[in-house]
């Protein structure tokens, strides 16, 4: 079992309150994402969770139980964090195993254990090799099979890919999604990265100012956001924003349509832009249009488009895919 709840937990350094009351429910298998923008409490949080930092106030429930005064290790958690934090003079096999050889362990179960691990994460080949052998995704695969040996209730990542290349970022998600699917364990993971979250999370909570805006499957967050913080912070290219009074739209502060949910003509449309930019992706094309009506716009397109820079362009949303947002910044359904 690993289920999590937290119950108004409040984190204050000084008179800086980081954390503002934070209330969740993580069930048992599940994989959560913690996701928002630098200093918004997201690390935080899951240090608390972890009893590296102490909650100000409120309680951390692990399967029904407030550890909020029991310490790191008798939590039954076990944490992944950016930096891999390898012994340089140790072997992979030695480091995994070290945690369980302090805790009195026998030898035949940390044997066992560090098999299963190993196998799992394709380390058997490296379990004789020391840190400076390896990739770095090879040590953060090392950091994340010294979590696994342990059995935990509940695993902690802390922005793990962060150090890794983009390829290396790639190859690491899926491994921990797959991960995750084998041990059917519950995640808490911490990441700046919205693409990371959208791909590993059944459950993003999105983070701000040390509260959350909005808890949530991945799609449910993309398809209705709560707010126009939420609407911005989830996709990529981002949402663009336009003010209601400039399309004509009475009843919204602000309308936001998103860059893929535009179409684009050469002849005739909404918007009436002229192109600033064009980034040629390969895949994809963004457009970035100074619309007459509706400002500096990007527009995505899937495949190739060519546009050169000064030509006119007309943009038009597609039906029922404009999201409206009042005054507060609040979605109005």
């Amino acid at each position: 079992m690993g289920s999590l709840k937290i119950e108004n937990v409040k984190k204050s350094f000084g008179k800086v309150d980081v954390l503002k009351g934070i209330d969740l429910e993580v069930q048992d298998g599940e994989f959560v994402v913690f996701v928002g923008p630098s200093g918004c409490g997201k690390s935080t949080l899951l240090r608390v969770i972890a009893g590296l930092e102490d909650a100000t106030s409120g309680k951390v429930l692990i399967d029904g139980v407030n550890v909020v005064n029991t310490p790191p290790a008798k939590r039954g958690i076990a944490m992944v964090f950016q930096t891999y934090a390898l012994y340089p003079h140790l072997t992979v096999r030695d480091n995994m195993g070290l945690g369980l050889k302090q805790a009195g362990t026998p030898t035949a179960e940390i044997d066992k254990r560090i098999g299963i691990a190993s196998a799992m994460l394709s380390l058997e080949p490296y379990l004789q090799r020391r840190p400076a052998e390896l990739s770095g995704g090879q040590r953060q695969r090392v950091a994340i099979g010294r979590a696994v040996v342990r059995e935990p209730k509940l695993f902690l990542f802390d922005e793990p890919l962060s150090n890794l290349d983009a390829a290396l970022r790639v190859n690491t998600r899926l491994e921990i999604a797959q991960l995750h699917r084998r041990l059917k364990a519950t995640m808490i993971y911490v990441t700046h990265d919205q693409v990371e979250a959208m791909t590993l999370a059944d459950k993003i909570v999105v983070l701000n100012a040390g509260r959350i805006e909005q808890v949530g499957a991945p799609m449910e967050l993309y398809n209705s956001p709560a707010n126009e913080f939420v609407a911005g912070f989830i996709g990529s290219p981002k949402m663009n924003f336009v003010d209601g009074a400039r399309l004509g739209d009475g009843g919204a502060k602000t309308v936001g349509v998103r860059p893929e949910h535009l179409s684009v003509s050469a002849s005739s449309g909404e918007w009436r832009g002229t192109v600033v930019h064009a980034e040629h992706l390969g895949a994809d094309t963004n457009l970035y249009l100074d619309c007459e009506k509706a400002g500096l716009i990007t527009v995505r397109i899937f495949g190739v488009y060519n546009a050169e820079p000064g030509a006119t362009i007309y943009a038009t949303p597609q039906p029922g895919k404009i999201f409206r947002f009042d005054a507060e910044g609040r979605a109005i359904r």
